[in-house]
């Protein structure tokens, strides 16, 4: 009877040390799937900043604005400042709108791609903040996206224009729709 009631002991100790160890490894698994989330969604935002550079600040000051992101207390409280959301959302219009413009230089030109390069760290970095993540990865992996948002861009709209002859402009609205639309799901869902 005592040796039973010894290996019942014994076999309940290994169990809950295996499930100790289980929730440890989930929890971990949770952690690093965060981080992965996070990291992910940095390149996307930096990826709709090579798009239009000044649609993703306007969709990060947006998210704040609907408590999606969170920046209170820390150093990037002022996105969530309305005169924040005002100046950006104004700037971006302005850029949809000199997009269209025929003499606007390419998304590709020097100061078009330090802007994207800039606002793609920025905007990665202040996803980390809102997720708690790493500042310096979320920034480079922001300008990671930005360049490909950037080149990769000019690619898809220079081949639908000059290969499928689809007219400019509407190639143009479209990317304007994209940018809007996947920075919107993206900072909703981080």
């Amino acid at each position: 009877m005592l040796r039973q009631d010894l290996s019942r002991r014994r076999s309940s100790i290994r169990r809950n040390r295996v499930s100790e160890a289980l929730c440890d490894q989930r929890g971990q698994i949770k952690v690093v799937a965060m981080l992965m989330t996070v990291i992910f969604f940095c390149f996307l935002i930096g990826g709709v900043a090579g798009l239009r550079s000044l649609t993703a600040p306007a969709v990060v000051c947006w998210g704040a604005h609907l408590g999606w992101l969170h920046f209170a207390g820390t150093r990037l409280a002022f996105i969530g400042h309305m005169a924040t959301l005002i100046i950006f959302t104004l700037l971006a219009l302005l850029e949809l709108t000199a997009d269209k413009l025929p003499k606007t230089p390419a998304r590709t030109a020097g100061p078009g791609l330090v802007a994207r390069i800039v606002m793609g760290a920025f905007c990665g970095s202040a996803l980390a903040v809102s997720a708690g993540g790493s500042l310096i990865l979320a920034a480079v992996i922001g300008v990671i996206g930005a360049l490909v948002g950037t080149f990769g861009g000019y690619q898809v709209r220079h081949a639908l224009v000059t290969r499928a002859h689809l007219p400019d402009f509407a190639v143009a609205l479209v990317e304007d729709i994209l940018a809007i639309g996947s920075g919107l799901l993206i900072v909703s869902h981080l």
